[in-house]
């Protein structure tokens, strides 16, 4: 140990562009990991908010008047829901049973919509996609709230019954900015429907699958759990999400690689310079008794030690950097970049075992060398 600081005293530049070059991998490869865990996060939000892509419906419903009308006329228990959510291993997340009914109000046809909370087969707890209703209250379509006038802790009167106005929603461009919503359990009463509902929303959390149609899976497992009711699906809101997730995954996989083999070359190249500055000191250190072990403990000793300090700076230097500019990048998880702990043990673990391997080939080099020839030539 004392012939390894005697090294780095006398070779401090090596030592530092060598330090440098390990705080460099250490510290993108945190960054680069953590980052792109924000970056997953943020994907999972953005494509989220892109809307449910499953609607789960009677399976009597005439498809035509479906698609006229934008939702099914038949009706379904609502127990269905909390069967489908029972089944633990079903690829879909964000179930929320709903009830539609259009009706005329205020001289216009509008449609009526409740909401029930959201489920999760899986058991997981998830953010809501949507706005969460309590007993008494609803929320406007923005065409609704435009022509009527209303914001938020107004009131309007539906079937002779008061609500407040909890929020009046922003534009949409579709059949949403003529719709109220209310609680499920408010609008089957009001309706005479207690129990019915003709619709469940959900997400799917199925990978695309080449050759193969997701589509046919969900059914599949729509069937075992709900044999009365049939899913269609949105396919470009289903592939514009599962391709943005694959890409973020891949750029981290891609990107990665590259830098920490540039970073091993530089480290690797560092090494080979030292052991082509000292060959005569190596011969020297061999010619007054030093044997092959001590020759290879003070390069791979050195390269150990490097890795070690690197890992504790870059660690630190990596995890600085995400959480100084990530919260900038990734506005909606912003605080979700914390610290990655247990990277600074992977960094631990594995930096001394990557400088020493980029050291073998100089430190091989070196430990082979004839005493008597490297003196020779000095």
């Amino acid at each position: 140990m004392r012939l390894i600081f005697k090294e780095i005293l006398h070779r401090k530049l090596n030592f530092s562009l060598s330090l440098l070059a390990m705080m460099t991998a250490i510290g993108l490869f945190v960054a680069f990991f953590t980052m792109t865990n924000a970056s997953i996060f943020e994907t999972r939000r953005l494509t989220r908010d892109m809307g449910f892509n499953l609607r789960i419906i009677p399976s009597g419903t005439d498809m035509n008047d479906f698609w006229l009308k934008g939702f099914s006329e038949e009706t379904m228990p609502e127990e269905y829901v909390n069967q489908l959510a029972q089944h633990k291993d079903i690829l879909y997340a964000h179930v929320t049973a709903t009830l539609h009914k259009r009706i005329n109000w205020q001289d216009a046809e509008v449609i009526l919509t409740g909401l029930s909370p959201e489920l999760e087969p899986s058991g997981a707890k998830k953010a809501p996609m949507l706005f969460q209703l309590h007993p008494g209250t609803v929320s406007l379509g923005y065409e609704l709230a435009q022509r009527e006038g209303l914001h938020k802790g107004d009131s309007i009167v539906l079937f002779g019954q008061k609500f407040e106005v909890q929020s009046t929603l922003a534009e949409t461009g579709s059949s949403d900015d003529i719709r109220i919503y209310l609680e499920l359990g408010e609008l089957q009463k009001l309706v005479n429907m207690e129990g019915q509902i003709n619709e469940i929303k959900a997400i799917n959390c199925l990978c695309l699958i080449e050759g193969k149609d997701p589509l046919d899976k969900l059914r599949e497992q729509l069937h075992l759990a709900l044999p009365g009711a049939k899913v269609t699906m949105n396919r470009t809101i289903a592939t514009a999400r599962e391709k943005q997730r694959v890409m973020t995954e891949q750029y981290f996989a891609k990107i990665l690689p590259v830098v920490l083999l540039v970073c091993a070359v530089w480290i690797g190249a560092m090494a080979w310079i030292n052991v082509n500055d000292r060959k005569q000191e190596i011969g020297i250190l061999r010619a007054m008794g030093y044997g092959t072990m001590d020759i290879a403990g003070l390069f791979l000793g050195k390269a150990v030690l490097i890795g070690l300090i690197g890992a504790i700076i870059g660690f630190a230097a990596g995890s600085a950097f995400s959480l100084m500019y990530g919260p900038d990048i990734f506005e909606f998880t912003a605080n979700k970049i914390k610290p990655i702990y247990s990277l600074l043990f992977w960094s631990l673990a594995g930096a001394p075992v990557f400088a020493s391997l980029a050291s073998f080939l100089p430190t091989t080099i070196a430990i082979s060398q004839d005493p008597a020839v490297t003196l020779r030539e000095e």
